[in-house]
């Protein structure tokens, strides 16, 4: 390991401790108990840093961090799962200069220790809440979500920027998943006896390309494929998951009308089709106003932030839908989400928690 950064504040080398422990303790979405020690671990060094202690809630089974107010008018809103699995990611942790490595630091290990730091020192009605489902959509902690937006008047996410940027748009997500029913037959005694589901998933595929929209963001992309069980066998079952996304919500109500009334060519074949709406798209209508307050802190200190709209849901989404102010991309700076090459600045660290500081401050004083 190479010295670190430059240290104007002091802080740097006990955030990286802090960083460095929740790294070390992996927390693949998968593995509850994984996940349930993650949280334990972030309340312990949240009451070490904060001085009050944090808790843990189960939320439909699932273990949630959570520190500060019961009903918070601002919220910073994070989690703690991974997508990697344990032992996937080498080395473990790594820090050259700038750099620090690590499964999960930039989604989103780092935001959170930035959010732990930004805290110190501020009082009234905030709370930091991070969940450990939301690499597999959110499914047991969205109403928990949606239950704290509608009581806030902002909610912050500590998602990663985007080159240093936040994020005022996002798009909304639909998954669905197309299963086509046909009927065996040999491939080369008789194939006019089988109806071939692989045939039929092909004339979707080609239904799908033509549910784009590049006006609005709208992409519809098949992604998982299987069909068939032998190579001489006329397939008679195939299954097909298809991805959604828009940065319009009619859009997404669209694209789902079409996929539910796809129809087979050959009429004795049978579609089933499963899935919908995941997220619903974060808008610039719910980020522009706390986007431009986060521009004029940002100012006052020093520094550019600058938005960006990207392709990727988050838990924003939920709240941005029950009516609340949101930000998104306040965590770390970096890149390389889900990559091998996932890595953070080491000098940001300090810089973007100093600038969430402020902007909490600023929001706490309306």
């Amino acid at each position: 390991m190479t010295a670190l950064v430059e240290d104007k504040y002091g802080r740097i080398e006990s955030m990286l401790t802090a960083l460095e422990a929740l790294v070390r303790c992996e927390s693949p979405t998968e593995d509850l108990d994984a996940c349930r020690d993650v949280v334990k671990l972030a309340s312990d060094i949240a009451t070490q840093i904060l001085g009050v202690p944090a808790h843990t809630r189960e939320v439909n089974g699932r273990p949630v961090f959570w520190w500060g107010n019961e009903n918070p008018q601002i919220v910073l809103l994070g989690h703690l799962d991974t997508v990697w699995p344990k032992g996937s990611f080498t080395p473990l942790w790594d820090v050259d200069g700038d750099v620090a490595r690590g499964p999960g630091i930039f989604d989103m290990k780092a935001g959170f220790t930035q959010a732990l730091f930004a805290l110190k020192g501020i009082s009234g009605s905030v709370a930091l809440v991070a969940t450990t489902d939301e690499e597999t959509g959110s499914e047991t902690s969205r109403e928990l979500i949606k239950e704290l937006a509608e009581g806030a008047k902002a909610v912050l996410v500590l998602e990663a920027a985007v080159d240093g940027k936040v994020k005022t748009g996002r798009k909304g997500t639909s998954m669905y998943q197309v299963n086509v029913h046909g009927r065996a037959a040999h491939a080369g005694l008789e194939p006019e006896k089988g109806i071939n589901a692989t045939v039929e998933i092909a004339e979707i595929i080609l239904q799908l390309a033509s549910l784009k929209n590049a006006e609005h963001g709208t992409t519809v992309v098949p992604t998982l494929l299987r069909s068939g069980n032998t190579t001489n066998t006329v397939p008679d079952h195939a299954v097909l998951d298809i991805d959604a996304r828009s940065f319009s919500q009619a859009e997404l109500v669209r694209v789902d009308g079409a996929i539910r009334a796809l129809q087979p060519v050959n009429s004795e074949a049978r579609i089933e089709i499963s899935g919908g709406l995941n997220r619903p798209p974060l808008e610039l209508s719910a980020t522009k106003d706390l986007y431009q307050r986060a521009e004029k802190v940002a100012s006052q200190l020093g520094m550019t932030l600058g938005h960006a709209s990207v392709g990727g849901a988050s838990d924003g989404n939920f709240a941005a839908a029950a009516g609340a102010r949101v930000l998104d991309g306040l965590g770390a700076v970096g890149a390389g989400a889900h990559a091998k090459n996932e890595w953070v600045s080491v000098k940001a660290l300090q810089e973007r928690s100093e600038f969430l500081h402020a902007f909490i401050e600023e929001l706490l004083n309306d």
